[in-house]
C-alpha cells in the first residue's frame, strides 16, 4: 500500500535544498533478539517475524512518518581517490570534482541510515559500518541530528561494510551501552577473525576500551530490529560469494551484487523504491552491476522509483543523472544517482 505524504519530514527539511533534488525528493510510505548460550557471551540468534505477538503486529500498523539517509554512495576506495588527486596531469575529471566541498561526487563507503518511527519511539538503525564509518558519522550524524545508533545490519563482511565495527567504541563507551549487530554466519564467523578481540572480548587487555556489541545471527529469512520486518535478499557479489540485501516495507536494498538468483526476484515484487548497485558508466565488473546490467534489472524488477548506489569515479553525478533523466521520458524509467547526504522521507508501517 502507497500513501504519499505532502509534507517532507522535519529532519530532512532542515538540511534543505542543499542536499534534496526534487527528482530524488520522492515521499513514499512502506509497510513495514532472542538470547541463547555460546562460548561468546554476545551472540544471539535473530528474532524471526513468527515470534512477533498479535499486539506488537498491530502496533506497527499506526503510519510513522521515517527516514532512508544515505551515509555513503560509493566503492571501498571512496572518491575522491587518492591516486587521482595526486596525479599531476589531473586526468580525472570526476575526482577532481569531489575536491569540490558538496560536490556529490565525493563519495565515501556505501551505507544508508534507517531512520525508523513506531509507536515506541523512533530508531536509528545502520545497514554496514566501513572503514569510513567514521567520516560518514562525523560530516552527518551532527547535521541530521543522530546521536544513538540502535542497531547495525551487515550486508557482507568485506572491509567497506564492516571496518568500521571497531569505530563504535565510540558509541558503546560515551552514549549508550551497546549495539546489536545482525549478521550471516558466514559473516560472523569472518568477524570473528577480522574483530577478534570485539566478538570475544576476554582476549581484551583488561582496562582497553572497546566495542561492545550484541551479535544477532540472521538467516535468509523475515526478522524483526526494533519492530521492523527486515526481510534479507540474498544475492551473489562475485562467483561463489553471497552478500545480502535488505527489504523493510516496500524498499529493496542491494548495495553489493553481480547476479541476483530466480528465488529472490519473488521478494522483489511491488518495490516501490529500489537502492540497487551500480559501480561504473560502460560494464559490469565480477563482483558488480555496471549502469547498464542496473539498467536492466529495473526493467526486469519494475520499481516506481530507483537510487542507484555504489558509483566509482567513472560515474559522473551531474552527467549520468542527465543521462538518467532521458530514460524518464523515453521509457518512463524513475532512475537516478544517489549521493552522500541525500535524505528520502519515508513511511514504515
Amino acid at each position: 500500500m502507497l500513501l504519499l505524504l505532502r509534507l517532507p519530514s522535519p529532519s530532512c527539511a532542515i538540511v534543505g535544498a542543499r542536499y534534496l533534488s526534487a527528482p530524488l525528493h520522492r515521499q513514499l510510505a512502506l509497510p513495514p533478539d532472542r538470547r541463547w548460550c555460546t562460548p561468546f557471551r554476545r551472540i544471539s540468534r535473530a528474532r524471526p517475524l513468527s515470534s512477533l505477538s498479535d499486539g506488537e503486529l498491530d502496533s506497527k500498523r499506526s503510519v510513522q512518518q521515517s527516514e532512508i539517509i544515505f551515509l555513503g554512495t560509493g566503492t571501498s576506495e571512496g572518491i575522491p581517490r587518492v591516486s587521482c588527486i595526486t596525479n599531476p596531469l589531473k586526468t580525472c575529471e570526476v575526482c577532481s570534482k569531489a575536491i569540490e566541498p558538496g560536490n556529490k561526487n565525493r563519495r565515501l563507503n556505501t551505507s544508508i541510515l534507517i531512520r525508523y518511527t513506531n509507536s515506541v519511539g523512533r530508531f536509528n538503525i545502520l545497514i554496514d559500518a566501513g572503514k569510513f564509518f567514521y567520516h560518514s558519522a562525523l560530516q552527518w550524524f551532527s547535521l541530521f541530528g543522530i546521536r544513538t545508533i540502535d542497531a547495525v545490519i551487515i550486508t557482507h563482511s568485506h572491509a567497506d561494510a564492516i571496518g568500521g565495527l571497531d569505530d563504535l567504541r565510540d558509541w558503546t563507551n560515551n552514549v549508550q551501552p551497546s549495539i546489536p549487530i545482525y549478521a550471516a554466519m558466514r559473516d560472523f564467523e569472518v568477524m570473528k577473525k577480522t574483530h577478534y578481540y570485539l566478538v570475544d572480548t576476554s582476549v581484551v587487555v583488561p582496562g582497553a576500551a572497546v566495542s561492545e556489541l550484541q551479535f544477532n545471527i540472521i538467516k535468509e529469512e523475515p526478522f524483526i530490529v526494533h519492530n521492523l520486518e527486515v526481510t534479507p535478499l540474498p544475492v551473489w557479489h562475485g562467483k561463489g560469494y553471497r552478500s545480502l540485501g535488505f527489504r523493510f516495507g516496500n524498499v529493496c536494498y542491494i548495495s553489493d551484487v553481480s547476479d541476483i538468483p530466480q528465488e529472490t526476484y519473488k521478494l522483489l515484487t511491488a518495490c516501490d523504491l529500489l537502492i540497487l548497485d551500480a559501480l561504473r558508466p560502460d560494464r559490469s565488473s565480477t563482483t558488480h552491476f555496471g549502469l547498464p546490467r542496473a539498467l536492466e534489472e529495473v526493467r526486469k524488477i519494475q520499481p516506481r522509483k530507483t537510487l542507484f548506489t555504489g558509483m566509482m569515479h567513472l560515474m559522473d553525478h551531474d552527467k549520468v543523472n542527465r543521462y538518467l533523466a532521458n530514460l524518464k521520458e523515453t521509457e518512463g524509467l524513475d532512475v537516478q544517482l544517489s549521493y552522500d547526504g541525500l535524505c528520502v522521507p519515508v513511511s514504515l508501517y
